[in-house]
């Protein structure tokens, strides 16, 4: 049974290094969560899978679950990560039109006092 483990340990170990080893690109935050998730949920499963004899059905039920709910919350993540980017340049596009705005104004003060 321990050794059955062990192989559990080592495939999800594999798989998470093949995961992340098929793209140049780092991780975004969806793949960062399904994949902790997956792991986490794996390993989880394999030890309750352990305990009533079947730790590679647990680790395949574990994983399949932990891969989905990562997946979901770091989908949220992300999406909270886009539109916060979306947000700060919206920010920036107006501080520069506000400054902006500021040298026109003063411009015309200088303007109305030479006249």
């Amino acid at each position: 049974m321990n050794r059955m483990l062990r192989k559990v340990a080592i495939a999800v170990a594999f798989f998470a290094l093949l995961q992340t080893g098929c793209s140049g690109q780092p991780l975004t935050t969806r793949e960062k969560g399904t994949l902790a998730g997956g792991v986490l949920g794996a390993g989880t499963g394999a030890i309750i899978g352990a305990a009533v004899g079947h730790p590679g059905a647990g680790a395949a039920i574990g994983g399949g679950i932990g891969a989905l709910s990562g997946g979901l919350i770091g989908n949220e993540l992300q999406n909270q990560e886009i539109k916060q980017h979306h947000l700060q340049h919206e920010v920036a596009s107006q501080s520069r039109q506000l400054e902006q705005q500021r040298r026109d104004i003063e411009a015309l003060r200088q303007q109305q006092e030479t006249e």
